[in-house]
């Protein structure tokens, strides 16, 4: 396919996202501009990313830090977007990541929240960060239970880190009912912590290319779409 029929394919795909992103907002009696949709990057190489930028996405998610960094360093390479680590992140990535000023939306230990507090200090830049809640119990994925959030958040905020919210992803095996109650716990949980420490908390990092609609229902501020900004162009993706 042809570079120009690719970038149309793109286009009309982000096109499409964006007004059903439109159409739930306003099934929800939210506007648009309430939802950041994070074109999630991981399937395609830097050409297919840059389309994706210049078709008009300019919140751009990575699963792995060093694909962030090879995207970002890649000659040409649009510079006005905003990055977001969405994937699990060892320790040992976070100083180089930290050079492209993401939103760490994976923070999912307290010892990842150090090492990020202890590297942003060392740069003297603050990081953005949303804390991760493993809220279907799920033992394949990442981040912490509510118990720990409540603890985490119950201890001085590090230098160097500003948190601003929770980010989730629905149960593997979870029916439509059961991913709107974990979307709403998530928001509940949130809420509860708002109280709890008296920080803002403003952002809502939940829902993908399946269950938007119902992140959206419940309060999401971010969805993370992927797969649905490149369909036919991925084969089985």
């Amino acid at each position: 396919m042809e570079d120009l029929n690719i970038l149309e394919r793109i286009q009309d795909n982000w096109g499409l996202v964006r007004e059903e992103v439109a159409a739930a907002t306003a099934a929800s009696g939210r506007t648009p501009d309430e939802v950041t949709v994070i074109g999630v990057t991981k399937y395609v190489d830097a050409a297919y990313t840059a389309m994706l930028i210049q078709a008009g996405c300019v919140d751009l998610g990575e699963n792995r830090p060093q694909v962030l960094w090879s995207k970002a360093e890649s000659p040409g390479f649009p510079s006005n977007i905003r990055w977001h680590m969405i994937g699990h992140l060892q320790t040992n990535k976070v100083r180089r990541l930290l050079r492209y000023q993401p939103l760490i939306h994976s923070v999912d230990s307290e010892r990842l929240l150090g090492v990020i507090a202890k590297e942003s200090v060392a740069r003297e830049v603050k990081t953005r960060v949303l804390l991760e809640v493993n809220i279907s119990g799920d033992a394949e994925k990442t981040g912490m239970s509510a118990t720990q959030l409540e603890e985490l958040m119950q201890q001085p905020i590090p230098e160097g880190i500003e948190v601003v919210g929770l980010m989730a992803m629905a149960g593997l095996a979870a029916d439509s009912g059961q991913i709107q109650r974990q979307f709403d716990a998530v928001r509940e949980l949130r809420d509860h912590l708002v109280t709890a420490s008296g920080l803002a908390l403003p952002e809502l990092s939940m829902g993908m290319s399946g269950d938007f609609q119902q992140a959206i229902r419940a309060g999401a501020t971010m969805v993370r779409i992927g797969s649905r900004l490149f369909e036919g162009l991925l084969g089985g993706h």
